[in-house]
Order: C-alpha cells, then structure tokens, then sequence
C-alpha cells in the first residue's frame, strides 16, 4: 500500500504581492480510513499556506488540498524559477509519506527608491549633493541620475552616468551643482534644480519599458562674493575721502599756511623787522631820511637782517644739525644723545629717521624732556617730521635717542650686519638764551 497524489499547477508565473495556487489530489488506496497532514517544502514556504491542513479519505476514495502561494513585495523573494515541494504525510502508515515537486516561476518587480542628501545647500560658486539611491525590489536595477535645472545659470554633472544596484542594497552617488557665473554682491540667490533617477527594466513579454523617473526637488543658494556689509563700509569709505578732499584737507592746508605766516611775523618782529605783503618781513624803515629798508653805508638788509651775516639777528640765531647714532647688538638696547652747549638754547624744526639696514626693534627718540616718538624699527626705513613750532631744548639739556634691536637686517650691501644700526639727523637753529 502506497500514498497516491499528484500536482496540479493553477498559476505558471506569480508576482510578488499576487497570489498563486497548486492542487494537490490525494487518493486513499488502503482499506482504512486515512488521515493526511500537508507540508510546504522549498524557499517559498514561508509564504505558504495548505488548506485544509489535515483530511481524512475512506478506503478507495480521493480529496484536494489547495497550496496558495502569496510572496511579498521584498527583496528576499527569489525570482525567476524557484521549485516548491509539498510533503503529504499519512497518519496511520507515516512510512508511506510521499513529497510532490513543482516549479513555479516568480516575476521579477522593479521598486527603487531615492533621496537628495540634503536637498539645499550654499556656496559662493558650487555645492555637491549626494542622491541616496535604495532598490526595494526582488531584481537587479539599473539606475541613472541627472540633473535638470530650472533655468540656464546652472550646470549638474552626476557620476556616475549608470548604476546597477543588486535587490535590497543601497548606494549613493555625487551631483555636483555649479553656478555659470558669480554673485559679486547683494542678496543670497535661491536657485531650484531637479535630480532626475530613471529607471530601466523588461516586462514579461521581454520588451524594454520605462517606468516614471523619480525626482527629486533641491535648491542651490548662491551666496554673494563680498557681503553687502563690505559694501556699505566701501561707500563709506567713499564718502569720508570726498569729505577730506572737498572740506577738511583745504581746511587743514590753511590753517597751516596761517600758522606759518604768523609764526614768520614772529620772526620778524624778534629782530625787528616790519611785516611785509602777504605776512612775510619787509624792510626796515630807513634813518635820518634814508629810503625804507637801507641804512647809510650799510645797503639794503640794515642791521638786523637775519640774512646779514653782520647783523644782531644773524648772530643771535645760527642754522644748525646734528646727527646721533646709536649701534646695539641684537637683543641688547643703547642710548645716544646731543647736549646743547651753555648759553644756548637748540629750537629744532626737523628730524629724519634712518634705519637703512631694515633692522627690528623698538626706537625711542626725546627731545629735552619731551618723548617725540616711540616707534617700531620693522614699520620705516625713513621717517620725517617737521613742526611749524619748534621744540626749544635748553641749555646742558639733551636730544637723546634710545634703541633696543631685536633683529638685526640687512644693509644694501647684501652682507648681514653685525649689529643694529639706527640715525637721527636733528635740524634747527642754535639762538642765545636770553
């Protein structure tokens, strides 16, 4: 006595997500009443089902069992030709257990999915994206990315143009975003694109279809290359050069034509000369009916033309300048000076400051016991300054320079110097005291 059964195959090709069937026909060919179980075998049996699960046949008669096969829409489903088993398990002779074979066919499902990661970013000229790409699918998909921009002052390039992405793996990709020109000023520009991924795959008849591309929406913002603060501050910059070119410098250049003027009637007047036309000294009224400005026996200039070697002005004030040096070995600091001689007062008009050699450091310069200037060596090669004023030293007092090298540099010659070298040239006038 042996089990007899067979299969009967409702549904050649099932989709996943759809349902398919498989008969199974038993006949009870022994003298007893005999009751059968049913056990899907195979890698569709997780989604397998036998109803009824148990029947009980007479003697010589026969029953059907229907299998419903229902995979999912998932990646672990196979596809193509997957053999299913069924096992039909007779309870009162187990030995007479019989497993019945069929293949069924399961169709290949495109389902991908895709993300822009993240889908705006900013930048002056560009940006790269990544498009996130997911087959959900039980096959192999074969995807391609592109960029589509709203307008034409964008430019995408992804890489790379083909991608085949076995069932349930995920991948990424770049899509580089480039703007065709700058953004020099104003506001951030926002500047929508699309990212396109299509996606290719064969129907059951083998034809080549197309299904809808995904597409994904992002935006670029093009940040400008200088901010609109940088401009503001540049129109202000304007604005106070114009202000110090049409007002303030002509202000500044009287004033100090003024300071001049009074400060040569000054002059003039210390030595007893008349102001002339336009501020400057003129010529001193002649004596006992001499012309204006002459003195008998004497010429034009009298005796107290500043500019007449032989006259009281000219030798109560003398044209002098002294050049004080002051050499220091690096790391190390030095101290040099001028003392005005007795009886004398030195009034200073100029000064010139010399670090030929490009040393550093720090340099201090007094005049008397005024600080003219503490300066740093590495800022000047030459340094000038004038006062319309002079600074007076009086007598036994001192024009002292101090300096301490921290480097030494390099002279014209080209040769290292041994040690820092600084000059100060003080120019002026060496007049009486009193």
């Amino acid at each position: 006595m042996v089990t007899s059964a067979h299969l009967a195959l409702g549904a050649p090709v099932i989709t996943p997500g759809e349902t398919g069937t498989i008969t199974v026909t038993v006949f009870n060919s022994t003298d007893i009443v005999e009751a059968y179980t049913f056990e899907v075998l195979g890698a569709l049996a997780p989604w397998s089902v036998a109803e009824p699960a148990r029947i009980s046949l007479y003697p010589g008669t026969s029953g059907n069992v229907v299998v419903t096969i229902q995979p999912p829409r998932s990646p672990e489903v196979p596809v193509g030709e997957v053999p299913v088993g069924v096992r039909v398990l007779p309870a009162e002779h187990p030995e007479n257990t019989v497993v019945l074979e069929e293949t069924v066919t399961i169709a290949p499902y495109l389902d991908a999915d895709a993300e822009l990661v993240p889908s705006t970013k900013a930048g002056r000229r560009g940006a790269k994206y990544v498009v996130r790409l997911d087959n959900r699918g039980n096959d192999a998909a074969a995807l391609a990315v592109d960029g589509v921009a709203s307008g034409d002052d964008l430019a995408l390039t992804a890489r790379p143009d083909l991608l085949t992405l076995p069932p349930g793996q995920t991948t990424e990709t770049e899509l580089a975003v480039r703007a065709h020109k700058l953004l020099w000023f104003g506001k951030p520009v926002s500047k929508p694109f699309q990212a396109r991924v299509n996606r290719r795959g064969e129907d059951d008849t083998g034809d080549v279809e197309v299904p809808p591309a995904i597409v994904l929406d992002g935006t670029f913002t093009q940040r400008p290359v200088f901010p609109r603060w940088l401009l503001a501050l540049l129109g202000l910059l304007l604005a106070l050069l114009a202000l110090w070119f049409g007002l303030v410098r002509p202000a500044v250049n009287s004033a100090a034509r003024q300071a001049v003027d009074d400060k040569t009637n000054q002059i003039a007047e210390a030595g007893g000369l008349a102001t002339g036309p336009g501020g400057g000294p003129g010529k001193q009224p002649g004596k006992n009916g001499s012309g204006p400005g002459q003195q008998p026996g004497n010429g034009q200039g009298g005796e107290n033309n500043p500019d007449d070697p032989d006259s009281a002005a000219s030798a109560n004030r003398q044209q002098f300048d002294t050049n004080i040096e002051v050499q220091t070995n690096q790391g190390e600091s030095g101290t040099n000076s001028y003392t005005v001689p007795d009886g004398k007062v030195f009034r200073v008009t100029d000064m010139l400051l010399s670090n030929f050699q490009g040393d550093e450091g720090r340099i201090t310069i007094k005049l008397g016991d005024r600080t003219i200037a503490t300066i740093a060596m590495e800022t000047f090669r030459n340094q000038d300054y004038h006062w319309v004023t002079p600074v007076d030293i009086d007598e036994k007092a001192t024009a002292s320079v101090s300096a301490t090298c921290s480097k030494t540099g390099v002279p014209p010659s080209g040769a290292p110097a041994a040690n820092c070298t600084e000059l100060v040239t003080v120019n002026g006038f060496l007049v009486n005291k009193g």
